[in-house]
């Protein structure tokens, strides 16, 4: 575990006759830990004071519910975990950038609705190199790329950067038209078979 450039003893946290936990943090790295949970008490000591979290290239999947708790966070990093799709995030106003790359999203509608919810203050989303990001990355093709990013663009309007990409007023109005015709179809097509 890293702090703001600081490299992290074992055991730093809670060794008898030392000091208690570092507080005051804005940064913290668990990063290629090999870890299975989220180490709550010290991420939790740091509450008021974090503002990036970098929690990559473990091998978590629990649903990180306590990080909710972290008033101040901005920068969340997931990145290389077994997140899936259905991965429950707490309400995080505060946090405007998420890092999930290279995880086990599968299904779109449901990760990007739960990242919409849960962060309605988001700017930055980094997906890629997930099944439901499909691009040169893992096989995908153009067609499917444009389609992916206008959807997400389409569900969270206040993206700036989607991936490594900026996003563009053209590409936000065309994905705002895209998606707003998909639903107008989708509708009519349910009140026909109603009808019936």
């Amino acid at each position: 575990m890293e702090t703001e450039g600081l490299p992290a003893a074992p055991g730093q946290y809670s060794q008898p006759g030392q000091p208690g936990p570092v507080l005051g943090l804005r940064s913290l790295s668990f990063a290629y830990q090999g870890l299975l949970e989220i180490p709550y008490e010290v991420i939790l000591a740091q509450q008021h004071t974090l503002e990036v979290l970098d929690l990559s290239y473990n091998l978590l999947e629990e649903s990180p519910a306590l990080l909710g708790e972290l008033e101040q966070l901005s920068t969340l990093i997931l990145d290389c975990n077994i997140y899936s799709s259905h991965v429950k995030f707490p309400y995080m106003p505060s946090v405007t950038t998420v890092w999930i790359n290279k995880n086990k999203i599968s299904n779109l509608p449901i990760f990007v609705e739960e990242i919409r919810r849960k962060f309605p203050n988001i700017k930055i989303l980094s997906m890629m190199n997930n099944e439901a990001a499909p691009s040169y990355f893992n096989g995908g093709s153009l067609p499917q790329y444009i389609d992916y990013r206008q959807y997400v663009i389409s569900q969270i309007p206040s993206l700036t950067i989607l991936d490594d990409t900026e996003v563009l007023g053209k590409e936000r109005a065309q994905a705002k038209k895209t998606y707003r015709m998909q639903r107008t179809r989708e509708g009519s097509k349910r009140r026909k078979e109603l009808h019936r």
